[in-house]
């Protein structure tokens, strides 16, 4: 059987052009429901409340084949052309099986590695701390990095947004967004400085 071609940014982008033309509320509301509905009868999934994550192995399979189903039937949604990109169950899996198996976030002894965990791993999760996209005032924004920062159990972090910047409203596509996004990064360094976690992941 012959590999899929990985594909490319290119691929992409010429599907989210060319690709089938659906409407954003038929996705949200008709293909992305029904197509899920019918997966989960399909593979027999139920949910137990009691256990978050899944540890019986059929049970993970079924998860993983839904998924994959799912993703080659319904594609991704691209919002700027309201068309769908569209990909084949062999491009899928040459994806994953090209996929990086680790990741290296932060630098020198703030440095971790992110890779792929079981759910028998005795090994910790990576914990991201942070406002996570949150507004942040501009008087706040940096003690409230400092304090996820200095946190022992934090291995990176996840900034928040500035509310304003130098009291103007940072309006997306204006020079006042590009200050704001500048000033956040800079802001959540001097935190990491502060904490005494130079180099940790952003």
């Amino acid at each position: 059987m012959a590999i899929a071609k990985k594909l490319t940014v290119f691929d992409i982008y010429e599907r989210a052009k060319t690709g089938p033309k659906v409407e954003e509320k038929e996705w949200d509301f008709k293909v992305i429901p029904q197509t899920a509905a019918k997966l989960k009868k399909k593979y027999g999934i139920k949910m137990d409340k009691k256990q978050i994550i899944p540890t019986d192995k059929e049970l993970i399979n079924n998860l993983f084949k839904a998924g994959l189903e799912m993703l080659v039937e319904c594609g991704i949604y691209c919002i700027d052309t309201n068309r769908v990109i569209k990909y084949t169950k062999d491009e899928v899996l040459a994806a994953i099986e090209s996929a990086p198996t680790r990741a290296i976030y932060g630098e020198g002894k703030e440095a971790v590695v992110m890779a792929p965990r079981s759910y028998t791993d005795k090994k910790a999760p990576i914990i991201q701390g942070g406002p996570t996209g949150a507004p942040c005032s501009e008087e706040h924004f940096l003690a409230i990095h400092q304090s996820y920062a200095q946190e022992p159990l934090v291995n990176t972090i996840v900034d928040g947004v500035l509310q304003t910047i130098k009291g103007y409203d940072p309006v997306p596509g204006s020079p006042h967004e590009i200050a704001a996004v500048k000033s956040e990064a800079i802001l959540v360094r001097a935190a990491q400085d502060r904490a005494g976690r130079t180099g940790m992941g952003l």
